[in-house]
């Protein structure tokens, strides 16, 4: 059976200190079909020498301004012509054999996704399940392991250029509500490192979900609202925990509040 060909595509920009990490978790997969694509934003620093190192191993790449995360995802998605097509940044990285997973076992689906391992401070910190069934709250799908067939962006859109934080929320829950088959993989297929741009702007991206919320699940306004205002509140509680040094109680608290399921490393 001939695999799949699969596209990956990276953004970049000024992302020197884990660039490489990226690129050889998704060129140390051994995928015999693979198209790597390369997305940098004009950096200005040593990521397009990084880039350049790597350069005949690649499907194509490009350094130079964008509109924004969506407008660079859009990019890569234009220029990949692989059946499947997968986006990792530059601070996260594959787990190996994560695309020969994805391979064998996405199948009829339109999208497949998995667990991601979390980082903080060159620590493992948790892995966070993904639970599809909860989509409809917030973004409870792990967007570095997801996988989207290419039939299903030339038919439905790539990522809308006026979120800033939530955009990958928005493609999930647009493609949900279209009823494309989603499919779970029940292993731990990326890594990503806390602190990255949603992260630290965590009140844009709370405000754009509940926005995102609003225009495909109309009539739930006032459930939104609440929900909006319990996540914002909790987030705010596990950050002051945190600012106290008391890691144990947020653990506590995520476990209790998080809809998303999350396992601690030892």
């Amino acid at each position: 059976m001939i695999s799949p060909v699969i596209s990956i595509i990276t953004i970049v920009y000024n992302g020197e200190k884990h660039l490489e990490q990226t690129i050889r978790s998704v060129l140390d997969q051994n995928y015999e079909n693979l198209q790597y694509i390369i997305i940098d934003g004009g950096s200005t620093d040593q990521s397009v020498e990084i880039i350049k190192k790597y350069e005949k191993n690649l499907h194509y790449w490009i350094s130079e301004r964008d509109k924004g995360i969506s407008d660079a995802f859009n990019k890569g998605i234009e220029k990949a012509t692989g059946e499947i097509i997968g986006i990792i940044n530059a601070d996260d990285w594959y787990e190996s054999g994560a695309l020969e997973r994805v391979a064998r076992e996405m199948g009829e689906a339109d999208i497949c996704f998995g667990d991601i391992q979390l980082w903080k401070n060159e620590r493992k910190e948790f892995i966070q399940k993904a639970k599809f069934k909860l989509l409809d709250r917030e973004m409870t799908i792990n967007h570095p392991t997801v996988f989207v067939k290419k039939n299903i962006y030339e038919t439905h859109g790539g990522f809308d250029l006026g979120y800033r934080c939530a955009m990958d929320y928005e493609l999930m829950l647009r493609l949900k509500v279209a009823n494309c088959q989603f499919k779970y993989l029940p292993y731990t297929i990326a890594n990503m490192r806390w602190g990255g741009f949603s992260d630290t702007s965590w009140k844009i991206g709370c405000r754009e979900t509940r926005e995102i919320k609003n225009k495909y699940l109309p009539g739930h306004g006032l459930g939104h609202r609440v929900y909006y205002l319990k996540h914002v509140s909790a987030i705010r509680i596990s950050k002051t925990l945190s600012r106290l040094g008391l890691g144990f109680v947020k653990q506590i608290n995520r476990n209790l509040f998080s809809p998303a399921k999350k396992i601690y490393n030892d």
